[in-house]
């Protein structure tokens, strides 16, 4: 879609942007495909198409996912993130994106979609480097994508979402250290997450590991907020 304009009104095209994101290897990855024609030809970016006509927004970033991922958007955290539209985003002209945020846990190994050469999991903080340049202003959305998870880690349950259940507190814990890249006290972050009020559920189950006590096992439980807050700082 080229931009156009009628009168003194601006025309413009509406795409979504996905910063997807899972804990593989132990490390935070996204998912960033390699762009197979111009713009950018050649470069990473993350992945993401036009808003077809008639197509809500939502299910435009659920059907993105599904070619870029094929994971159901149902199975995932899948969130707005924030509108970019600075008029000089894309060489090709007014493109206004809507930037959505992924979540899920241990995502497969991607398949390109039509408009890429490739696309990989790729680590957050090489991502996020100087010396990784991305396509279009993708750079600035994924560092607030990256912000937004970490954030969201503090006042939401949303770490459940990268978690295959049935888990335990450690795997939990596991995620938090991913994803804000630091290393959290294991019988502190215990006694918050289990008190939290709705985060987890036991299953009165346990995971007999071959070295080491039994863990007992829980699954995401009714919260949506978290009662009290896990703070970065705590």
């Amino acid at each position: 879609m080229i931009t156009k304009r009628r009168g003194d009104v601006s025309l413009v095209s509406v795409t979504v942007d996905l910063v997807i994101f899972t804990v593989r290897s132990d490390c935070l990855q996204v998912l960033l495909i390699e762009r197979g024609k111009e713009p950018h030809l050649g470069s990473l970016a993350l992945p993401g198409g036009y808003v077809r006509d008639g197509e809500d927004l939502d299910e435009a970033a659920a059907r993105e996912l599904l070619e870029e991922t094929n994971v159901d958007a149902e199975r995932l955290h899948l969130e707005q993130l924030r509108t970019y539209g600075a008029p000089a985003r894309d060489p090709r002209g007014r493109v206004i994106t809507v930037a959505y945020l992924a979540l899920g846990p241990d995502l497969p190994t991607p398949t390109a979609g039509t408009d890429a050469r490739a696309a990989r999991w790729v680590p957050v903080k090489t991502a996020i480097s100087d010396e990784t340049p991305l396509a279009f202003d993708h750079k600035e959305i994924l560092r607030e994508g990256v912000e937004r998870a970490r954030a969201k880690l503090e006042y939401t349950t949303v770490a459940t979402a990268f978690c295959l259940e049935p888990f335990t507190v450690a795997e939990l814990r596991h995620v938090y250290e991913v994803v804000w890249d630091t290393k959290l006290d294991p019988s502190n972050f215990h006694r918050k997450v289990t008190r939290a009020i709705g985060f987890l559920v036991p299953t009165g189950q346990r995971r007999v590991p071959q070295l080491g006590r039994p863990a007992a096992l829980y699954r995401r439980g009714y919260a949506t907020t978290l009662v009290p807050a896990i703070l970065r700082t705590g």
